[in-house]
């Protein structure tokens, strides 16, 4: 059975950094697309950035130059760094993954979700 559980999240200030982390069990991971979604309270889940199997990175308009995702596939994790982070980046950040790009990213009906993880920045 496929599991992803995300660490990382924290509560920081305005400015600071965060690392989080995916740990993918249950599957090869070098296979799968993976994604990070988050959602802030009273808001729809939005996309955040995602990585081809290949290691081709993707960024919304928001996390480019400030986010960076990155995968190890021995250790069958991914991770998000987030620098420069803003009260606007306060949400509960997801993981996601799929063998199909379409759905991992265009339809958000990935194979797998995390639990999430709570980020949240204060000014």
């Amino acid at each position: 059975q496929v599991q992803l559980v995300e660490s990382g999240g924290g509560l920081v200030q305005s400015g600071d950094s965060l690392r989080l982390s995916c740990e993918v069990s249950g599957v090869t991971l070098d296979a799968y697309h993976v994604g990070w979604f988050r959602q802030a309270p009273g808001k729809e889940r939005e996309r955040v950035s995602y990585i081809h199997s290949d290691g081709s990175p993707y960024y919304m308009y928001y996390a480019k130059g400030r986010f960076t995702i990155s995968r190890d596939n021995g250790k069958n994790t991914v991770y998000l760094q987030m620098n420069g982070l803003r009260p606007g980046d306060t949400a509960i950040y997801y993981c996601a993954l799929s063998t199909s790009w379409n759905n991992l990213w265009v339809k958000q009906s990935p194979d797998s979700w995390g639990q999430g993880t709570q980020v949240t920045v204060s000014s």
